[in-house]
């Protein structure tokens, strides 16, 4: 396999949830529920969308890929090679749905400390501090206290922190939480650009986000892959005549996935 081209395997994946009973009551008994039923997928450059309704497994899915959740069976790989370890975080770039700041940092030090972990260069740190600020529209607030970010400041915080060391593999979930439209379509934008060369993976609920930009879509339903292709071919085979908001509700219907 061609490492200069990036290929992102997922082969085989499962994952059970298993919830404990309450001791106090011996009727409980151990409760399962399936959140991967063997799900595979081979990305190569490309923006892709993974579109479900709750419960359908895209956090789940996004957990095992990042290595902050472990398969029960199943491997996820980098070019042929297993998906861990401090290589792959370095080409990695993930935007998790919600994170915690610290109100204390101003954003430049918030991206400096992320620089730190990803164990990027002391000395290319303010530089791309700068870049990636640029990228989501928030140079002019870098040194401000993150307590006076609004939701949608720190939500592009979180996507610059991604985007430190231009990583080859991007992941973002639910990434356009309160963003207004303004920023959506620049989010949009940028995303579309960067897919060039690199793999961009992005989990959300609002349809809109990836119908105009997407490579392919994604349609995950409890744990299983109903559907992947580009936009055209879903809405032909499943709506034809309409979009991929009319998609996902052939799809999925009014259910939360549960």
């Amino acid at each position: 396999m061609n490492p200069s081209i990036p290929v992102l395997s997922v082969n085989a994946l499962y994952k059970q949830y298993v919830s404990v009973p309450n001791l106090r009551n011996h009727r409980h008994q151990l409760k399962s529920k399936r959140a991967l039923a063997g799900v595979s997928l081979t990305l190569t450059p490309g923006l892709y969308g993974l579109l479900g309704p709750n419960g359908a497994g895209k956090s789940t899915l996004i957990g095992i890929i990042t290595g902050t959740l472990a398969a029960d069976s199943g491997e996820v790989l980098w070019c042929g090679k297993p998906a861990r370890g401090i290589r792959f975080r370095r080409i990695l770039g993930y935007m998790p749905q919600q994170q915690g700041l610290y109100d204390s940092y101003t954003g430049r030090r918030f991206l400096a400390y992320m620089a730190a972990l990803k164990e990027l260069p002391r000395k290319a740190v303010p530089a791309e501090v700068d870049r990636v600020a640029a990228a989501v529209n928030l140079s002019a607030e870098l040194d401000k206290r993150l307590s006076a970010y609004s939701g949608g400041m720190k939500q592009r915080l979180l996507l610059a922190s991604a985007l430190l060391g231009d990583p080859k593999l991007l992941i973002l979930d639910e990434p356009t939480a309160g963003l207004d439209p303004k920023e959506r379509v620049r989010l949009r934008t940028l995303l579309a650009q960067m897919a060039a060369d690199r793999i961009i993976l992005v989990a959300t609920h609002v349809v809109s986000d990836v119908e105009t930009v997407a490579t392919e879509v994604i349609l995950l339903r409890a744990g299983q892959i109903v559907d992947a292709a580009p936009v055209p071919d879903l809405i032909a085979k499943y709506a034809p005549g309409h979009g991929l908001e009319d998609v996902y509700l052939a799809v999925f219907g009014e259910g939360d996935g549960k």
